[in-house]
């Protein structure tokens, strides 16, 4: 008897330091299909019509057990339609995920569009159930998964801001304490009363991550959507996230961003069609990301049917090549490298804008560049039909180095149409310096992300 209460204080003490546990998590969905909800009155009338439904059914089942064949054949069609999903038509979104978020731990979830990153959150979230498995959750819940997730449309910023820190269950007086912190966050003094239905999507997106980074959940969960604010907004959540773990409190970020996931998280799991495919120190888990998401083949391209993009613009293509077409992965330092995009639009819209990140093999941003960079009447031209734009990396700017291509295509820079992770890799060999000094101890490369060789001039004072 003592030995078993001294187990369960010690499996009470581990699971308290546990703020998220899940064990062989699997969510199904099925393709093709959509679920069929039944009205109340449906639910009635079935059910006042059942007894005579089965009347019908015996009498037609006694009418046939005098055919062999018709109850065989009746038999062989109830066997084949067991209302299960075959191989062909379900979806494992996830497949049998297994693992613990310590409390106070800032953890990071990335992986390619589709791996199953933003299924798993909606589950730790309780938006939507697991189809096997279970998820553990020690603590207080708040979420930002969508944009305008959690508001009602016809209420007011203030009259959600109330709704939601009460569903997190807290009282009155305490939400009241903290309504002008979040206000001030969120940067709509002037729209609070406003139905948040007339709300712009970063208008949305502000005032959500204030509620629920103020609001004192003791386990954040947040999904790419900080991705429609603004940079400045961006790099403000960001500071608010590591301040949030700086108090104890678990955080759970899913992004693209992975500079951010490095500077924030300490561990990170990489998702794969719906599987843990690496996990550990994030840093490690990115390197590896990095490698296994692009190629170095010089040129990507898609099919038609299988381009990312919607019906308004299809990525087509993405190619680095040097100025006279060459292609083998590796360029030299004293060549202008081009980065080459081809697309197809339907429309002309003159909003589009079509760029790219460039990435350190490391993860780490260098810049990130659109075709509306420059005055507008310089800009290349959206044609209805398929499009080549050529960017050029000027030749003396980056240090030796593996580089990945992270192309985008949207609306004002900002509402992503295409959103890809690092999709072609490249490597850059030092070798443009004329000074005899030039890397005179290391001769790959010197510290830093780029080696421009920068003017120099003096004064001589006679």
């Amino acid at each position: 008897s003592e030995l078993r209460t001294q187990n369960s204080a010690l499996s009470t003490s581990l699971m308290s330091d546990i703020a998220i546990r899940c064990e062989h998590l699997s969510k199904r969905y099925r393709i093709g299909e959509r679920e069929s909800y039944k009205a109340l009155r449906d639910v009635i009338s079935d059910a006042a019509a059942s007894p005579f439904r089965r009347l019908r059914s015996a009498l037609s089942n006694n009418g046939r057990s005098r055919n062999g064949s018709a109850l065989n054949t009746q038999h062989s069609a109830l066997g084949a339609d067991t209302g299960h999903p075959t191989s062909d038509t379900q979806f494992w979104a996830l497949d049998d995920v297994s693992f613990d978020v310590n409390r106070g731990e800032v953890v990071g979830i990335i992986g390619r569009n589709g791996a199953g990153k933003s299924t798993l959150l909606k589950i730790l979230s309780r938006i939507t159930k697991p189809t096997k498995g279970r998820a553990q959750i020690n603590g207080r819940v708040g979420s930002l998964l969508e944009v305008g997730t959690g508001f009602h449309p016809e209420l007011s910023g203030r009259e959600n801001i109330y709704l939601n820190a009460a569903i997190l269950g807290m009282r009155k007086a305490d939400i009241t304490s903290k309504f002008d912190e979040i206000v001030a966050f969120a940067e709509i003094e002037k729209f609070i009363d406003t139905p948040v239905k007339r709300y712009s999507s970063g208008m949305y997106v502000r005032l959500a991550f204030a509620v629920a980074a103020h609001l004192e959940p003791e386990i954040l969960i947040i999904d790419e959507v900080l991705a429609v604010g603004d940079a400045e907004f961006q790099k403000k959540c960001l500071g608010k996230m590591g301040e949030v773990s700086e108090h104890g409190r678990t955080v759970l970020f899913v992004s693209h961003n992975l500079q951010a996931i490095q500077s924030l998280c300490r561990t990170s799991y990489q998702l794969e069609a719906g599987r843990i495919a690496n996990q550990g120190e994030s840093q490690t888990v990115v390197a590896r990301y990095l490698s296994s998401t692009s190629q170095i083949s010089g040129e990507l391209r898609w099919p038609i049917g299988e381009a990312p993009g919607t019906e308004e613009v299809k990525l087509l293509a993405l190619s680095v090549t040097t100025k006279s077409g060459g292609s083998s992965g590796i360029y030299s330092s004293k060549d202008d490298i081009c980065v080459e995009m081809e697309f197809v639009a339907s429309t002309t819209n003159p909003a589009l804008c079509v760029g790219f990140d460039l990435v350190t093999g490391e993860g780490v941003m260098v810049a990130r560049t659109y075709q509306t960079d420059m005055l507008s009447q310089n800009w290349p031209r959206v044609r209805v039909g398929q499009n080549k734009w050529r960017c050029v990396i000027p030749k003396g700017l980056l240090n030796a180095g593996l580089f990945y291509v992270c192309p985008k295509i949207g609306i004002h820079c900002q509402y992503w149409i295409v959103n890809l992770d690092p999709t072609v890799q490249f490597e850059v060999v030092l070798d443009h310096g004329d000074s005899p000094f030039w890397n005179v101890l290391d001769k790959t490369t010197r510290p830093g992300i780029i080696a421009p060789i920068l003017e120099w001039t003096h004064e001589a004072n006679s």
